[in-house]
Order: C-alpha cells, then sequence, then structure tokens
C-alpha cells in the first residue's frame, strides 16, 4: 500500500533518517517540514498527505490546541504523534480528539512502515507502555486552584515573581508559596518544567 507521510519534527538528523527510509520503501512518498506553521502550508499544497508524523515539540506547537489544529487541517489526513515521551492524560486527551495513536522515537526504524501501514489501513497504534510515568503522578485531576492557574499562566508568559505579585495585588512570599504548591501537584522540578507540563495538558 503506497502513502504519502508527512513528518513533522525539528530534529533535522532524526527527520532525514526518517524521510530516507520512508521513501527508500516502494510507492511511499516523504515529506518534511520542522515547524507548526510549515505543516499549516505543506497541508495547504499537498491534499493527498495519508499520514501526519506529527513531533509535540517543535516551534509554533502549543500542546493540546496545536495537535486539535493539525487534525482538523489534516483530514481526512490520520494524525499521529511522533515523539519521546507523552504524559498518558494528554495522550488520552489526543485521542479523543482523533489521533491515530502514538510512535515513539526509539522505535527501530525497520519496525515504522510496518506500523504507518496498519494504521493507513484505519488502526489506532499505541505502545503498551507508552507515557511518561514520572508526569503521570499529577494525574488528570491535578488540582490546580484557579489562582493557582492564573500565577502559572503569568509564569508561563515570563513574568517574574514580583512582577505576578505586582498584577495580583500581593507579595512575592505569597507568589513563592503559589509556585512551591504548584510545582508539588504537577510533579514539575522548576516553573519552566511546570509551565511546560501545563502547556502540554492544555491547562493554559
Amino acid at each position: 500500500m503506497s502513502m504519502k507521510i508527512l513528518l513533522a519534527d525539528d530534529h533535522n538528523l532524526l527527520a532525514e533518517a526518517v524521510g530516507n527510509m520512508l521513501n527508500a520503501q516502494p510507492g511511499n512518498v516523504a515529506i518534511t517540514t520542522d515547524s507548526y506553521d510549515g505543516i499549516l502550508s505543506l497541508l495547504a499544497e499537498h491534499s493527498d498527505v495519508d499520514i501526519v508524523l506529527l513531533d509535540l515539540k517543535m516551534p509554533g506547537m502549543v500542546g493540546l490546541a496545536s495537535v486539535k489544529s493539525v487534525i482538523e487541517k489534516a483530514a481526512p489526513a490520520k494524525v499521529v504523534l511522533f515523539t519521546g515521551m507523552v504524559d498518558r492524560h494528554f495522550l488520552h486527551s489526543a485521542l479523543e480528539l482523533g489521533c491515530k495513536g502514538l510512535i515513539p522515537k526509539t522505535m527501530p526504524l525497520q519496525s515504522l512502515n510496518s506500523v504507518l501501514q496498519l494504521i493507513n489501513s484505519g488502526q489506532v497504534f499505541v505502545p503498551m507502555d507508552a507515557g511518561t510515568p514520572g508526569l503521570d503522578k499529577a494525574g488528570p485531576d491535578h488540582d490546580l486552584t484557579e489562582k493557582e492557574l492564573f500565577v502559572l499562566r503569568l509564569a508561563a508568559d515570563g513574568l517574574t515573581n514580583k512582577e505576578i505579585a505586582r498584577d495580583m495585588g500581593t507579595n512575592e512570599v505569597t507568589i513563592k508559596m503559589h509556585m512551591r504548591s504548584i510545582c508539588k501537584k504537577l510533579n514539575a522540578r522548576n516553573r519552566a518544567h511546570a509551565a511546560m507540563i501545563s502547556r502540554e495538558r492544555a491547562l493554559i
């Protein structure tokens, strides 16, 4: 079965290796891009794409909102997450949006074409061990308060504790306490990690 695959990944060496392997298969055509905007441009140019392999960490990608947009723009093509690791809650949400599975970047190249054939036939592919246990501890029910979500949004936008305190009419000590609580609930190492997790889960 011939396939046209759009590979979206900003790791150039990996994208080149995967693209070359896919193009070497009889009937396959693989096209590549390294950004969210590039995906939209190529989808506009190529209406015959069968599968989109979507990396989550590219420039322009913002969590589930971007995944949803790609799924809508790519239809009827099948969108598959192509990533190193992903939170199980995020994966479940992506599947509910219409994503057709997850292919880990650790998958041997010789297995990739067979899996893509399976997905192209209408199957959903998710490895048994998909998900990141470390992020999973927070679970889908993260218990962040509205005030904590507000602090997290401002922190993710690059504001300092002093600036957040000013915007919220409080003091830096209170903001630091909020950030400690946020990191604990999300099992995040620091504020940057908390912002990354929250974007992946489309919390902010």
